[in-house]
């Protein structure tokens, strides 16, 4: 069996999802703290060199798993895989957030959109070696333009 351990805590203005931005020009600009455990402060070492950081952590208040999701931005189902949906088989959150500072075991960023006292499981330098114009948006540009014509 699998089981993660984890490293710390967010501390985030949202108390309920309902807080949180979501959909169409959604911006994710609140400040939290990740609160990391003082037994792993050591593997902070050198992160304040990086712009920012991938944080994984757990939807640890979603019950239950759905296979297909109606997000947001669309009207339309889509594979939960396809979509940043937390009734997921594995409840596994992924956030890009600014690093603005470290303080001890304490790192403030930019770009929160989790609820306070999400656990972290792991913390880790962004890096992306995909070119802008490579990347694309699935289905997502699609419901983009449909919105932007209707």
């Amino acid at each position: 069996m699998l089981k993660l351990l984890p490293i710390g805590t967010i501390r985030s203005p949202f108390t309920d999802t309902s807080q949180i931005p979501k959909g169409p020009g959604a911006r994710h600009d609140a400040e939290g703290m990740l609160e990391i455990r003082p037994e792993f402060e050591a593997g902070l070492a050198d992160i304040e060199g990086f712009s920012h950081l991938y944080v994984l952590w757990i939807f640890d208040r979603v019950d239950g798993v759905d296979l297909t999701a109606r997000p947001p931005t669309d009207d339309r189902p889509h594979g939960v895989f396809a979509t940043r949906s937390p009734r997921r088989p594995n409840p596994i959150g992924l956030t890009v957030v600014r690093l603005l500072s470290r303080d001890g075991a304490r790192l403030r960023v930019r770009g929160v959109d989790m609820l306070d006292g999400t656990p972290i499981v792991d913390i880790k330098p962004y890096l992306s070696s995909v070119p802008t114009a490579d990347i694309r948006r699935g289905w997502l540009a699609e419901a983009e333009s449909r919105r932007s014509a209707g």
